[in-house]
């Protein structure tokens, strides 16, 4: 199953606050997105029938092997090019607005592409 642009989003959102917390709640994603809870609601409920996610009996959300690997891309994504951008002289808001837009339009040959030549310009 192709995952949309707003899932991805979904995804990398549990990942970020995976890392920060213990037991992320459908509530937690809501405040981090700015979206309503019916919506986070709809959202983890498709997200679990693609398998990307499991919920467990706390109501504690899990991202799935499937899951995890594409909130570990998007931010990956994310990650570089709002660092690419800011290097390139883009203030940091922007810079980062702009990545989360571009990190779910970007081919994985593009992302590749520039990531490689974004490494090779720290080295």
């Amino acid at each position: 199953m192709r995952i949309q642009e707003s899932g991805e989003m979904y995804l990398e959102a549990i990942y970020v606050l995976s890392q920060k917390q213990v037991g992320v709640h459908a509530i937690d994603i809501s405040q981090h997105l700015g979206y309503s809870k019916p919506s986070v609601s709809r959202a983890m409920g498709i997200l679990r029938r693609g398998g990307y996610i499991t919920v467990d009996e706390l109501s504690h959300i899990h991202l799935t092997e499937e899951g995890q690997a594409v909130a570990e891309k998007i931010y990956e994504r994310h990650d570089i090019l709002s660092k690419m951008l800011i290097f390139l002289g883009v203030p940091e808001k922007t810079a980062i607005e702009d990545a989360c837009r571009l990190e779910h339009a970007i081919s994985d040959e593009s992302f590749a592409a520039i990531k490689a030549h974004f490494t090779d310009m720290k080295k």
